[in-house]
């Protein structure tokens, strides 16, 4: 596969979860609407780290480090929530 047709896999990728993030904020009663929003985003994070960044190819350490950050972020973010309340 050309470099051209594997990011262009990519972008349609984000864009699919794009839509999928935006149709699933407006349908569903909570608290299913920020976990699944939060899952969407860890899924887009790991294409642009991958896919973009190209570090699938990267030393383990630094892909390691770099694809547990949104998850750790999502992980504080769905805290906080249940925290507040939401």
């Amino acid at each position: 596969m050309s470099e051209t047709v594997r990011l262009l896999c990519y972008w349609i990728g984000l864009v699919l979860l794009t839509a999928a993030t935006v149709s699933v904020a407006g349908g569903i009663s909570p608290p299913w609407p920020q976990l699944c929003v939060t899952a969407l985003a860890v899924a887009k994070a790991w294409l642009i780290i991958d896919g973009f960044m190209e570090l699938r190819h990267a030393p383990r350490a630094w892909r390691a480090l770099l694809l547990a950050w949104p998850v750790a972020m999502a992980a504080g973010v769905l805290l906080a929530l249940r925290q507040a309340g939401y």
